[in-house]
């Protein structure tokens, strides 16, 4: 028996009738073509080391080898030459991509620091949908101890529809978990940071009130030697006489 991965059965079998019936014809229902992660080596180009160590965890994380891609062209400001690795890039297609989806939703997604879905803007209007990770350590091939850098990537989602809205609808039926409301998510951080404001501002306010009964009662403390001086010399001057 052909093995078939979980999330292009569930194309095969459910999304295209979800979204049969808004096409006229099913060839025309939208489609997954392929999968680009891309890892930028930054300061470590000249580190032989480092950019193993970039391949093989991208190679860990696809399932298939990374390739290295190289600068087009010299940029001295940046101390790059023309043909020197710049990152790693691998391309999935077929089963593979479809393998990666069902892992980056199920495994990798809980696993991202503060994470509260995914934001529908980065579109980039011909039905392609790119994100980023901040961080390799959320991928579960990736192990904490072996790694030297913590780095992100850019994972692009490439649609066979040049509809944005087409292919929101094709990401979200394959699970990708996008945020349902950017509005009340903004009015929430709003608050939250209104909330923040004020509570500076009672600190501050505090501090202030602080610092003048300090000031207060230091100016009480100076007039009340300033008296005592002023009776010491009364009574000096009240002896001298007698």
């Amino acid at each position: 028996m052909e093995y078939i991965p979980r999330l292009k059965k569930k194309y095969q079998e459910e999304v295209l009738n979800n979204l049969k019936g808004k096409y006229k014809s099913i060839m025309q229902v939208p489609k997954l073509v392929k999968i680009c992660l891309n890892q930028g080596i930054g300061k470590s180009a000249s580190d032989k080391k480092q950019i193993e160590a970039a391949q093989q965890e991208m190679t860990l994380i696809a399932g298939q080898k990374a390739m290295l891609t190289h600068a087009t062209k010299d940029i001295s400001n940046f101390k790059l030459r023309k043909g020197m690795p710049v990152g790693v890039m691998v391309t999935l297609r077929g089963s593979r991509m479809y393998e990666f989806l069902d892992r980056f939703i199920t495994s990798t997604m809980p696993r991202i620091r503060d994470f509260n879905g995914i934001s529908d803007k980065g579109f980039d209007g011909r039905g392609n949908y790119t994100m980023g990770i901040k961080e390799q350590i959320a991928f579960p091939e990736i192990s904490i101890d072996k790694i030297n850098n913590i780095t992100g990537m850019d994972i692009t989602f490439v649609t066979n529809t040049d509809s944005d809205s087409d292919a929101l609808l094709l990401l979200k039926e394959l699970g990708l978990p996008f945020k349902q409301n950017d509005a009340a998510e903004k009015a929430r951080d709003e608050q939250i940071k209104k909330e923040q404001e004020e509570k500076r501002k009672q600190a501050e306010e505090q501090a202030k009130k602080a610092d003048s009964k300090s000031v207060d009662e230091v100016s009480d403390i100076q007039d009340k030697e300033k008296e005592q001086n002023n009776n010491e010399l009364s009574d000096e001057s009240d002896k001298k006489e007698s």
